[in-house]
């Protein structure tokens, strides 16, 4: 094949210097058909390689027939279908090709974002491990949340996943900006909204914020991609060569890491976020003066052994309201339990698994509990007489012997006339 460089070079010394065909043959050691060719051409020379066919060539026309009836067959049943011999990959490139022809193309449009109008949520669970308890660490969440126009990214570790704990985490954030987006984004988290529909504590939580709470569709993560890219940040970024101590030490490390991701410039707006954040805020909504429902909150009677239990670690109470109905609220920080409106206990909670915190007073109250009731069963058992065979003789009041005896008492001038 002529290379592009001679094609070039017989172009010129044909048209520029008039040299004659049989000439830039001998110059070029090339056939003289060979420099008609290239004179003749107003391209250069391309190599092509002949198509040999694939070895899914002889199974396309079943495939598509499959495709015809069942758009969405799953590429392990279409070759199961069709009989297909060899590796999954060659099978699995031509249906992505064909495919697009029987289920149709889902076009995107660019989206734009106007001031204070949308914030998008989601949790991302980072690998390294967070030291929660002496000799126990854990994968734990951190809640992501990125406003639209400004691209203004805040986050914080929570306890679990449980809507209590989003909620707080929600909170927290939304609080730490002063200002709330008029929508915010979540894809289909079992807690805020795993039905199809948000779930009561959510829509509570953003009733009380006069904001909504927009549910993506399912298995679309490119519905809410400005939190999924940074979520991707974060493991990138943030992530390597960092040790965390405690949940605490994590949210202070990544606090200090977002003051600079912040301020970086964002390519897609050209701008940077902690910049724009104030154009953001002037739209968004004002917060209320109440605090929202959030926490995890459940109400039970208080058992014997004056535990309660706040994701699967107990902590104590004050024996004194056993048997009484109790109320619990837990928040990241605490666990705190109400008795008719009265503080009963507060702990610090603990993020560990399976743990029991215990306040010294409630013991030591337990104890004189224990002690003063024992103390009484000793006084009755004192109080019982006892038979020379060993039998308790029951004590009876003096009066009922002078009733058995017929004897009375009272002077007559007390008796009624």
């Amino acid at each position: 094949m002529l290379k592009v460089e001679d094609w070039a070079e017989i172009r010129r010394l044909h048209r520029a210097e008039g040299v004659p065909i049989k000439e830039i043959s001998r110059r070029l050691g090339v056939a003289r058909n060979t420099v008609r060719a290239a004179l003749s051409s107003d391209r250069p020379p391309k190599y092509e390689r002949v198509s040999r066919g694939q070895v899914a060539d002889a199974f396309e026309p079943r495939m598509r027939a499959l495709l015809n009836e069942w758009p969405r067959m799953p590429a392990p049943v279409i070759a199961e279908r069709i009989g297909w011999p060899y590796s999954m990959p060659p099978l699995r490139k031509r249906l992505a090709l064909i495919r697009p022809e029987y289920v149709g193309i889902d076009p995107v449009d660019r989206v734009t974002y106007e001031p204070g109008q949308i914030a998008q949520c989601d949790l991302w669970f980072p690998e390294t491990k967070v030291r929660v308890a002496p000799g126990q660490e854990r994968v734990l969440p951190v809640l992501v949340m990125t406003l639209g126009f400004s691209r203004f990214m805040t986050a914080t570790m929570i306890p679990t996943r449980q809507g209590g704990d989003i909620l707080s985490g929600m909170w927290s954030l939304i609080h730490g900006i002063g200002r709330v987006t008029r929508t915010l984004v979540w894809d289909r988290e079992a807690a805020i909204g795993g039905t199809g529909r948000v779930t009561a504590p959510a829509a509570a939580f953003a009733g009380t914020l006069a904001t909504k709470i927009k549910l993506a569709p399912p298995r679309d993560p490119e519905y809410k991609g400005l939190v999924e890219r940074n979520n991707q940040y974060l493991e990138t970024s943030f992530l390597p060569g960092r040790q965390f101590a405690s949940p605490a030490d994590f949210n202070d490390q990544l606090g200090q890491w977002l003051l600079r991701a912040n301020a970086r410039t964002v390519r897609s707006i050209q701008g940077r976020p902690v910049d724009l954040l104030e154009t953001d805020c002037l739209s968004m909504l004002p917060l209320p003066p109440v605090t929202p429902p959030i926490g995890l909150n459940h109400r039970i009677r208080l058992g014997r052994d004056y535990y309660i239990r706040v994701d699967t670690v107990d902590y104590s109470v004050d024996p004194q309201f056993i048997g009484r109905f109790v109320d619990i609220t837990a928040s990241p920080e605490t666990v705190t339990t109400f008795c008719d409106g009265q503080v009963v206990a507060r702990h610090v909670r603990s993020w560990a698994k399976h743990g029991v915190v215990t306040d010294p007073i409630h013991a030591a109250t337990a104890a004189r509990m224990r002690e003063a009731l024992a103390l009484d069963r000793q006084k009755r058992a004192a109080a019982t007489r006892r038979h020379p065979d060993g039998h308790a003789v029951a004590l009876r009041a003096l009066p009922d012997y002078d009733a058995l005896f017929g004897v009375d008492f009272n002077p007559p001038s007390t008796k009624a006339k």
